[in-house]
Parts: C-alpha cells; sequence; structure tokens
C-alpha cells in the first residue's frame, strides 16, 4: 500500500530556512546603505531650496549673517539636520541618522567672484553614500 505524503520533510524544512537566512544576510547591509544614503540625499533637499534665496540676497547687497536671514529655511534644526548659513555656506550636518553617516556634512558653498556654488559631503563612512551632485 501507498503511503501519501502528509508534509514536508524536516530537511526540506531546513533547506528554505537556510535559503531564507543567506538572503537576509545579503539585504541587511544593502537596505542599510540605502538608508544612510537616503537621509544625505534629504538633507541635501533641504538646504539645496535655500540656494535662490542666498542669490536674492546677494543681488540686493544684503549678506547672509545666519541661517535666520534665509527664510526658506524655516527652521535651524529639521528632522534630517541642524542647518547653519554664513556670507558663504550653507552647511547641513545630519541628525537622527544610521551610524554610518550620523554627524556627516552637506556644504554648499558659494564663490563670490564667479556666483558658482560648489556642494561637498564630509564624514560619511563611504564615499558611496554621498549624493551624486555632492560628492565626499
Amino acid at each position: 500500500m501507498k503511503r501519501v505524503q502528509q508534509g514536508f520533510t524536516l530537511i526540506e524544512l531546513m533547506i528554505v530556512v537556510a535559503i531564507i537566512g543567506i538572503l537576509a544576510a545579503v539585504a541587511l547591509p544593502a537596505y542599510s546603505d540605502y538608508q544612510a544614503s537616503s537621509k544625505l540625499t534629504a538633507g541635501l533637499a533641504e538646504i539645496t531650496g535655500a540656494k535662490t534665496e542666498f542669490e536674492m540676497l546677494a543681488n540686493n547687497g544684503e549678506a547672509v549673517a545666519s541661517v535666520a536671514d534665509l527664510t526658506s529655511i524655516p527652521n535651524a534644526a529639521t528632522q534630517n539636520c541642524t542647518i547653519t548659513a554664513t556670507a558663504t555656506t550653507i552647511v547641513c550636518t545630519i541628525v537622527n541618522a544610521p551610524t554610518q553617516v550620523a554627524g556627516a556634512t552637506l556644504t554648499w558653498t558659494r564663490n563670490a567672484a564667479t556666483g558658482q556654488w560648489t556642494c561637498a559631503t564630509a564624514g560619511a563612512s563611504k564615499a558611496s553614500l554621498a549624493p551624486k551632485s555632492c560628492p565626499q
């Protein structure tokens, strides 16, 4: 008489669990890097809009002394970064972030002679985490 199989064998279940474990071991570090990179990109988005206002003030002959002069940035501390500004820079220091980018800075610097803006990232554990428009 033939016996009908009523479920999975223990070895089959162990193989499935091992495969899931391998996939999770590969996916978690990749997700962690994605999360860190997203935090830097969000910080860059928060300070990029202030460049226009910075230029408008410069065209009117007004100097930016602090972040309070930039009304496009309502608060110096946001969910993603602490923002500071000087006469030539806008800086975002990343807060509430994964360890790879905690304390990293994104800096927009204006060349007063040419009016050109350059962006730089500092403090990220890997250069690949920095936004493409703001290299480390």
